[in-house]
């Protein structure tokens, strides 16, 4: 009798640990692809201005574009084309990106309420003053605050 009972001790914290595992790798996912979405946003930002710095400029002046890490002299009406078709693909990525992670969201909730999880804060475990520390985080303070003018 106590050989059972202590293997089903023991089987349900490997049940839990299976569970706080997936969910760990899920929650790995959505950061990966928000890091991911991110990043293609960046470069559709630098495609952009660079589209924005040529597209006025004479098309048969030259211009030198990176391709594979190696530096080609081309036309600007030769680039022009490229860098926007590149803008647009990467565009349809991150909306592909967008659709999986809103996938991947309701996943992680559909996964928070069938086992029950709640986040934890580092910070404020046990205190009543966790809710309060909730708008400290550290960030970067956008414009004057009225009373440090004074």
């Amino acid at each position: 009798m106590m050989a059972k009972k202590g293997g089903s001790d023991a089987g349900e914290p490997a049940n839990e640990q299976v569970i706080a595992n997936l969910y760990g790798a899920m929650r790995s996912e959505i950061n990966q692809l928000y890091s991911k979405i991110t990043e293609l946003e960046m470069e559709v930002s630098e495609h952009s201005l660079v589209i924005g710095a040529i597209q006025p400029l004479d098309p048969s002046r030259r211009c030198y574009r990176m391709i594979g890490g190696v530096l080609v002299e081309r036309t600007i009406k030769e680039v022009l084309p490229a860098v926007q078709r590149n803008k647009e693909g990467l565009e349809e990525v991150i909306l592909r990106l967008n659709e999986a992670l809103k996938k991947k969201k309701t996943e992680i909730a559909e996964f928070e309420s069938k086992y029950k999880i709640r986040i934890r804060k580092a910070d404020g475990e046990g205190n009543d003053e966790g809710g309060l520390k909730e708008g400290s985080a550290q960030g970067v303070l956008v414009g004057p605050a009225g009373g440090e003018q004074e």
